[in-house]
């Protein structure tokens, strides 16, 4: 039988990150040179078979931008297949967008690429920096069986330097990937990068040389006869002559069978040749078995304000304004898709993993902060007109004439009670009832009543007026123009128990005299905050014993903050040759009492840090010199300066923990700031908030790691425990940590100073260095056993979600005063998300995080049919007319049901 030949498939590419070392304009610029060709070489019939546009179809929505004349021949080139698209949005960064962004980045993606009529059917990663464990559930939910990436596992490591070892993850470029819930797709890693095929010589010496070892470097790691050749790099310009250099290949080597081929070719002739096995790898593609250097791990903690805006305008949209906008549909009002598209696409032009990741130059991280401002000013638009017109329809026409109504809503998906802070109008004034200018003394005089605040039933609740104030502010009416005014403004604080998990509750402020208070505050000695659930002792050098008063268990010496020089760049870290390790222990602090009321303590704790100010001269040296940051040998000066650290600790009554924000004055170069929370468990696995996913991560790494620290990534929280008892952190843009073995400390990363981006030049970044002030969030949760027995993710995933109210007037309505929209069991499984889909139909998410099946029974006010869906909102068959979902959730499954409207004809 004669043997198949070889064929060599020739992908031509251009990897496109939108900005990176130059900003996004120069980079474009490129872009709408590299299409022109493109279409050049098209509209001349001359023969370019096929180009892949990087799997972003945010390169054409740029392209088009300044070539809008060109749409029609694009479409024409993609439908035959000259030109491939999708199914991406943008290339993402995996592990610092959330669960929702990374779908609304593939369902957009989809959109726009069906748009055109096809688009390729491939899960493209080849530069993301780690990849989610739950990434081939997503696909096969998308209908895509294949993924390809460039990290993640072995044997590959940066830049395509491949390790030869006996113990690789896959010994094939070609893998089965599977996620935690059993779903897998084929996997094919770049083992030689996905420029293994470019520049490929047209000349036939140089040809010779060139496949030699190219065709020996495919071979060593591919599991079948198609090999795999990727033409093309970053930013790489078009290669006009390829056909004209794979002539040459062909007459060199007439035993083996080149093509100009695409990756839907590529995946139907590979798929008809695989062997019988292939190595499995599970769930996160993290390179747990290379030696640490090079998995882009600290990027998680390169500026991270970026992240903290990031993380805001995630929250805003997937647990704001979608959800709000779903309910505010459900009473009658337009679901604003189109401005939600906007929205959301304003804020995925910021996650490409050389952005998000904040290792890029100072130009690119500017403009990013104008996209965050205006897709959080967009979420909270949204927000704010959802409010508005569901508290327009609720009834409160029974209320007292003076009284003043507050809707509080939550779409956190679980019942809650929590703190309520409301800014509320006592008392306005318009411009047209008064000369505005005696408006601000004439309300200022006003004396002030007292308030006593109810809920709907009539029950009187405990809550606290301050900070009274006289502001401008105006009206913007639907039919006439717009109504100047001053207003007496108070803030109103409240414990709201019992909110619904999607809904509201009616609230209501009345002038009363002689309210009377019992109510104790939460302060229970000199530094001592204590609530229901916790106990917490500061100490004078700042840091805080915590006991869970459910266990009895004691976490000692909490919140003390650790600092090291750092000599590497945006992308990784790298200890100063000094080694040494800065703590605030036994560092006097100045700990002072700032609020004392029965619904809230909080603590100021002020420390005045004296630290080196910088890296030594050598690092300017190494840096020149291009030193790859493992082999630097900078250290730190003597000389230093003050870092002012302001720290506030809250305790809310009734929360299940504390929660901290601390203000840095960072005056340093050169260096990372951490907070620490040592557990004294005795454990070896740890969890982790990923997409989809509460991972399970060890506390040590492979013996293959080199790197002195094994940082992670995290979304949400981190999580410690020995099963008897256990210690979580949420935080609120803090994406990176380490379990350090010494008492099993969880230690945060919330400061990172560094001033240049690395990689393959020298690019100075001196706004990387965080000069200035800085803010980092977070809250502590002690619990028993592990953080998913014990329900804690539930509080630990809703720390992030705000409550949003509104102030609204006394009118008649048909809505009740308390309405859930979703009622569900709530236990064991997350809700991820409520929105109406393009279908207009009503779409929610849940994710099993535990290895156990989960009971589900849900149901929505005003729906009977439902289906499942997938992950990308496709239609399912309905479920008959019943009014709930009642199904059991497999473990790690997500799980997307579609609501239809009850008939009007129907009762």
């Amino acid at each position: 039988m004669e043997k198949e030949k070889t064929r060599v498939h020739i992908i031509s590419h251009s990897h496109w990150d939108r900005e990176w070392y130059m900003e996004f304009e120069k980079h474009r610029f490129l872009l709408i040179d590299l299409i022109d060709r493109l279409i050049e070489k098209h509209e001349k019939g001359e023969d370019f078979e096929s180009f892949h546009l990087d799997g972003q179809t945010i390169i054409l929505e740029d392209y088009f931008e300044i070539r809008p004349d060109e749409k029609e021949i694009v479409k024409e080139m993609i439908e035959l297949g000259k030109l491939h698209i999708g199914p991406w949005y943008v290339l993402q960064d995996a592990f610092l967008t959330s669960a929702e962004s990374n779908v609304r980045n593939l369902l957009y993606g989809l959109k726009d690429a069906e748009a055109y009529g096809r688009y390729v059917k491939l899960g493209y990663f080849p530069d993301t920096f780690g990849i989610y464990g739950q990434a081939p559930q997503i696909l096969q939910q998308a209908g895509i069986d294949s993924a390809a990436f460039g990290r993640g596992v072995k044997p590959t490591g940066f830049n395509n330097m491949v390790m030869d070892s006996a113990d690789f993850e896959s010994p094939y470029s070609e893998l089965e990937w599977k996620a935690p819930d059993g779903s897998s797709v084929l996997g094919v890693l770049f083992a030689n990068w996905y420029s293994n095929g470019n520049e490929i010589p047209v000349n036939r010496l140089e040809a010779k040389a060139f496949w030699d070892q190219k065709l020996a470097d495919a071979k060593k790691y591919a599991s079948t006869n198609q090999l795999l050749f990727m033409n093309g790099c970053d930013h790489q310009p078009l290669q006009a002559d390829l056909p004209e250099a794979l002539q040459t290949a062909k007459e060199l080597y007439p035993d083996i069978e080149f093509i100009h081929s695409s990756f839907e070719t590529y995946q139907n002739d590979l798929k008809q040749h695989l062997p019988s096995t292939l190595q499995t790898i599970h769930g996160e593609l993290r390179n747990q078995k290379t030696d640490g250097w090079s998995t882009l791990v600290n990027t998680a903690s390169s500026r991270i304000y970026l992240k903290q805006m990031n993380q805001k305008c995630q929250t805003l949209l997937e647990n704001g304004a979608e959800p709000m906008a779903a309910m505010a549909h459900l009473t009658g009002k337009p679901y604003p898709e189109q401005y939600l598209e906007y929205a959301w696409k304003t804020l995925m032009k910021n996650h490409p993993h050389d952005s998000i990741c904040g290792c890029s130059v100072d130009e690119v991280h500017r403009e990013m902060e104008t996209r965050f401002n205006k897709a959080e000013s967009a979420a909270n638009l949204i927000i704010g007109q959802s409010s508005r017109s569901i508290a327009e329809k609720i009834d409160t026409s029974w209320l007292p004439e003076d009284a003043v109504p507050i809707v509080v809503y939550n779409t956190s998906g679980w019942n809650r009670d929590t703190l309520i802070r409301k800014t509320v109008e006592l008392e306005k004034v318009f411009f047209d009832e008064k000369p505005f200018s005696e408006i601000p003394d004439y309300l200022a005089s006003k004396r002030t009543p007292e308030f006593q605040l109810y809920d709907a039933s009539g029950l009187a609740i405990h809550a606290e007026i301050t900070d009274e104030r006289v502001e401008f502010d105006y009206d913007l009416p639907d039919d006439r123009f717009r109504k100047p005014y001053y207003a007496k403004k108070a803030q109103v604080s409240f414990l709201a128990n019992g909110l619904p998990t999607f809904g509201y509750r009616l609230f209501y402020l009345l002038p009363e005299q002689n309210k009377e208070n019992n109510e104790s505050t939460l302060f229970t000695g000199d530094r001592q905050l204590e609530n229901e659930h916790v106990r917490l002792t500061i100490h004078d050098d700042g840091s805080y014993d915590l006991m869970n008063k459910e266990t009895g268990k004691q976490y000692r010496k909490l919140g003390v903050y650790q600092d090291t020089g750092d000599i590497g760049n945006e992308y990784m870290f790298k200890q100063t040759s000094d080694g040494k390790q800065y703590s605030t222990i036994e560092e006097k602090a100045n700990v002072q009492i700032i609020k004392d009321t029965p619904l809230e303590a909080q603590v100021e704790i002020i420390h005045e840090w004296e630290l080196p100010a910088q890296a030594d001269e050598l690092l300017d040296k190494e840096r020149q010199s291009l030193v790859w940051h493992p082999d630097r040998q900078a250290g730190r000066l003597s000389e230093t300066k003050v870092l002012s650290i302001k720290t506030w600790i809250s305790l809310e009554k009734n929360a299940k923990g504390p929660k901290i924000k601390a203000s840095i004055d960072n005056s340093l170069n050169d260096h990372r700031l951490r907070v620490l929370f040592p557990t004294d468990f005795i454990a070896d696995h740890h969890h982790a908030a990923s997409v989809f996913e509460i991972a399970e991560r060890p506390n040590k790494p492979e013996g293959e790691w080199e790197n002195p620290i094994f940082d992670h990534h995290l979304q949400q929280f981190v999580s410690i425990s020995d099963n008897v008892d256990g210690l979580t952190i949420a935080t609120k843009g803090l994406n990176e940590y380490e379990v350090l073995e010494d008492r099993n400390t969880v230690a945060v990363t919330i400061l990172r100073s560094v001033g240049e981006m690395g990689d393959w030049g020298v690019f100075p970044t001196p706004e990387a260095q965080c000069l200035g002030e800085n803010t980092a969030e977070w809250m502590i949760i002690p619990h028993k056993g592990n953080v998913l027995e014990s329900r804690a993710f539930q509080e630990a995933y809703q720390y992030l979600i705000p409550c949003f109210s509104e102030q609204t007037t006394k009118h008649p309505g048909t809505l009740p005063s308390v309405m859930e929209y979703l009622d569900w069991n709530q236990d064991g499984l997350a809700l991820s998300n409520m929105k109406i889909g393009k279908s207009g139909d009503l779409f929610i998410r849940w994710f099993n995080p535990v290895k156990q099946p989960v009971p589900l029974q849900a149901q929505v006010n005003g729906y009977k049919d439902f289906y499942q869906s997938s992950i990308v909102e496709k239609l399912g068959e309905t479920s008959g007319r019943t009014r709930s979902v009642n199904t059991v959730v497999e473990p790690y499954k997500i799980v997307t049901y579609g609501f239809r409207k009850d008939n009007e004809n129907e009762d």
